[in-house]
C-alpha cells in the first residue's frame, strides 16, 4: 500500500514537472497558487489529525510557494497592485507561521480565503485578454 502511494506521489511531481517546463508565464502563477491551496489542506487536515510533521511540512512548503509569488511580482508595472499584493502575501506568511505554532484552523481557512480570491481574479485574465483583441 506504502509503495502504491509513493508512486502515486512520484507520478503526480513528475507530471507537475512536465507541466511546468511547457507552461506560459501565466499558467505557472496557476500552478503556484494551486499547490498553495493543495499544501494548506493537507497541513489542516494533518493538523486535525495531529501530524504535527507532516502540517509543519505542508506549512513551510505553502510559504515557499508563497514566496514564489512574492517574488513573481513587477513591481515596474502596476506599482500600487504589486505592493498590495506583496503586503498581503507577506500578511498570509505570517498567519500561516501563527497557525503552524498555534494549531489555529481559522487562520488556515483565512490564508485559503485569500489565495482563492487572488487566484479567481488571475484566472481570469486570459478570458480578459482574449476578448480584448
Amino acid at each position: 500500500m506504502y509503495a502504491m502511494r509513493r508512486e502515486l506521489q512520484q507520478y503526480r511531481q513528475s507530471g507537475a514537472m512536465a507541466e511546468a517546463e511547457t507552461a506560459d508565464p501565466h499558467r505557472l502563477i496557476q500552478m503556484l497558487f494551486e499547490g498553495a491551496l493543495e499544501r494548506i489542506a493537507v497541513a489542516k487536515g494533518a493538523m486535525e489529525q495531529g501530524n504535527i510533521q507532516l502540517k509543519g511540512n505542508k506549512l513551510t512548503q505553502a510559504i515557499a510557494i508563497i514566496g514564489g509569488l512574492r517574488s513573481s511580482l513587477d513591481h515596474g508595472k502596476g506599482a500600487d497592485l504589486a505592493a498590495n499584493l506583496d503586503s498581503l502575501y507577506e500578511y498570509m506568511t505570517r498567519r500561516l507561521l501563527h497557525a503552524n505554532m498555534r494549531n489555529d484552523a481559522e487562520a488556515l481557512d483565512e490564508v485559503i480565503g485569500l489565495l482563492r480570491e487572488i487566484k479567481s481574479a488571475w484566472d481570469t485574465i486570459p478570458t480578459l485578454l482574449r476578448q480584448a483583441s
